[in-house]
């Protein structure tokens, strides 16, 4: 017998004993995507039920921008106060090649349209964050436990648990990655590229440059981007040699404190909602770390999919293919723009050196070109439409 027919019986045996209390959003996956989506609908009156196949949340970061937009979308919550408080902002930004300077941005931030500078903190930070506001409203997360398999129809949707359990729900929100078993399950494509090069991450203890400033020097063997992580430690960035060889004389090397590859796909699903699943984060878009966008465009969709999904269960039925149709288009549209910019940066040739250094000191004293490339990095490039 199918789960969702064995679970409408349940529902005629139970005749109301109890089910207001069983969830109407189950999240899968507990990432800054998933929580934020939780503690979205939580505010708006939705219960929700949020697992995660990790025993335990992630301790290292990938992502380490908060853009002025996810700030703006935090607000009433409460974590951007947190974040704000325990980050650290930039305020300048300074454009190297092989070492010599090209430009140095200086954002006018009330001019850009926000409220506040780029902010950097450590996602794992941000995620706990997130979790502790989401535990303050009574929802806390069930690590260990993911979602297997799934079967929806016209009333709701069904998962199997990894521990073998089951949970029924009337929305299903999949943010549970780039390799989602929901998006898998679903059977929808995710087509892009990927490149075949190991980027480095290397987080390090460094003397001499501001902790108010990122840097990024274009290097004939790739770029290094140097960021302001917490205290003393930078990030650095890098698909080229050693990247510690690379920094300036003038600092100083202190400890490595953790390091680590990936290499960069670009891709988006094929579609973000299948009937009552939805998708967002990585489960529905990844791309290169240029730009700083990928937590950030995760924590849009959750707030885009947090106010249709609550449009949806107080009678809206067209909402769910809104969230498809808003977000599909701009998720899209960030991706490819930061492939462009990425494989701009990333172009190794004597031609693509020499453009850089010819056309990047004229664009920077452009100041229309550089308010439109600040705007794409501060996630402003666009409005956050919910309808």
């Amino acid at each position: 017998m199918p789960l969702l027919e064995r679970h409408a019986r349940q529902r005629r045996r139970a005749a109301g004993g109890g089910l207001s209390d069983a969830p109407q959003v189950l999240i899968a996956g507990a990432g800054p995507t998933g929580l934020a989506a939780a503690l979205f609908l939580v505010r708006a009156g939705i219960r929700v039920r949020i697992v995660d196949g990790a025993p335990a949340p992630t301790r290292t970061s990938k992502a380490l921008g908060v853009n002025p937009r996810t700030l703006s979308l935090l607000e009433e919550t409460g974590v951007t106060a947190r974040i704000v408080a325990e980050g650290q902002s930039i305020r300048r930004l300074r454009v190297n090649r092989r070492g010599r300077p090209l430009a140095t941005l200086a954002p006018d931030w009330a001019r850009l349209g926000a409220d506040r500078p780029m902010t950097i903190l450590p996602q794992a930070r941000t995620e706990a964050l997130l979790a502790e506001a989401l535990a303050t409203l009574g929802v806390a997360v069930e690590r260990g436990l993911g979602v297997a398999t799934i079967e929806q129809d016209a009333v709701g949707v069904a998962a199997t648990l990894t521990d073998g359990g089951t949970a029924r729900t009337p929305v299903l929100f999949a943010a549970d990655g780039a390799h989602s078993t929901v998006r898998k399950a679903l059977g929808l494509d995710f087509p892009g590229d990927a490149w075949p090069e190991p980027w480095r991450l290397m987080d390090v203890d460094l003397e001499g440059p501001p902790t108010d400033e990122g840097w990024v020097d274009l290097r004939p063997d790739g770029p290094l981007i140097c960021l302001p992580f917490s205290g003393r430690t930078f990030r650095l960035i890098t698909f080229g040699a050693d990247p510690l060889s690379a920094l300036s004389a003038d600092w100083r090397v202190g400890e490595v404190r953790w390091s680590s590859e990936f290499r960069v796909s670009h891709r988006v699903a094929e579609r973000l909602n299948v009937g009552r699943i939805c998708l967002g984060g990585d489960a529905a878009h990844i791309h290169s770390p240029m730009g700083a966008r990928g937590m950030n465009l995760g924590i849009e969709d959750a707030f885009v999919f947090a106010a249709c999904a609550a449009d949806f269960l107080k009678g809206e039925p067209a909402r769910l293919d809104d969230y498809g149709r808003l977000r599909h288009a701009v998720d899209a549209k960030v991706v490819n723009g930061v492939r462009s910019v990425t494989s701009m940066i990333r172009a190794s040739s004597p031609a693509a050196d020499l453009a850089r250094r010819l056309l990047l000191p004229v664009a920077a004293r452009l100041p229309f070109v550089i308010d439109r490339a600040l705007r794409v990095g501060m996630g402003l490039d666009h409005p956050v439409r919910v309808r």
